[in-house]
């Protein structure tokens, strides 16, 4: 457990590297209304290849605490990111060197991720930002897909009512082409689909910053999207590998698959790409 700046309890999960000297750490950040146990094929490969595998449900979400769907304050995920670090990050031993720290994020997870990340770009970085080694993010949710119809009713709620909780609309036949997925996600009780307008107006803002900030792009990272997904517009995904400096970031799309690349009949595929990525110097 770790507790966030306004006193919630966030549930943490860690998989233990397979090997006695591992590569790093790597915390996944999880997306929207899911929980961090739908990771554990993900870090059972990368326990495989020696990292050491952290991961936590957000404010909102699985087994933490908070108000399903809903953020108090536009850097929430930010800072409570910042709060898992630093109870999880270990240094090296005497006399061998730092070991690497990647965060993984997929989703909004992703975006998370990336806008965490982006913060070290920063003339003056926010409190909660910390230093990370390498950056991987999956489908990540850097354009939310609104319409116009959309963007006008987000403003609207935004002022009338900022937390009242909805469905997100999105489809569980959307995340993933494989049945097996799609009904496992349908019946886990501790999946939701709330989501409220201070939620949604922090993945557009923050996506927005995200792409702003890719040609200044310095960290070292694989993004990964699906071609085909549903949830979040690919385009993106595509507006920040045609921004970022090449070979800063490693671009990979996913043509034909659905939301979940980690989940995807093709995922062994989709992993060995990330545990390739991972192991080059």
């Amino acid at each position: 457990m770790t507790t966030t700046d306004d006193g919630l309890q966030l549930q943490l999960r860690h998989w233990p590297a397979s090997t006695e000297t591992a590569r790093g750490q790597l915390l996944i950040v999880h997306g929207l209304g899911e929980h961090i146990d739908r990771y554990a094929h993900v870090a059972a490969v990368l326990n495989a290849e020696g990292w050491d595998v952290h991961g936590w449900d957000h404010r909102g979400h699985g087994r933490s605490e908070g108000r399903r769907g809903d953020i108090p304050v536009a850097d929430a995920l930010l800072s409570d990111t910042a709060r898992v670090i630093d109870t999880i990050r270990r240094p090296g031993q005497p006399g061998q060197p730092e070991r690497r720290f990647v965060l993984l994020g997929h989703s909004l997870g992703g975006l998370v991720a990336a806008r965490f990340a982006a913060e070290a770009l920063a003339p003056q970085p926010a409190r909660w930002s910390r230093p990370l080694d390498a950056l991987v993010l999956s489908s990540p949710a850097l354009d939310a897909g609104l319409s116009p119809g959309q963007k006008l009713a987000l403003a609207l709620a935004g002022r009338l009512a900022p937390g009242l909780a909805v469905s997100n609309g999105l489809k569980p036949e959307w995340i993933s082409r494989d049945p097996a997925v799609v009904r496992a996600y349908a019946s886990d009780s501790l999946v939701h689909d709330r989501i409220t307008a201070r939620m949604t107006r922090f993945v557009v803002d923050a996506g927005a910053a995200v792409i702003a900030a890719a040609p200044r792009w310095t960290l070292p990272t694989l993004l990964m999207w699906a071609g085909a997904d549903r949830c979040v517009a690919p385009r993106g995904s595509e507006a920040f590998a045609a921004a970022a400096p090449r070979g800063r970031v490693s671009a990979r799309p996913w043509p034909g698959l659905a939301h979940e690349i980690f989940n995807e009949p093709e995922k062994a595929d989709v992993l060995a790409a990330l545990t390739g990525w991972l192991a080059a110097p």
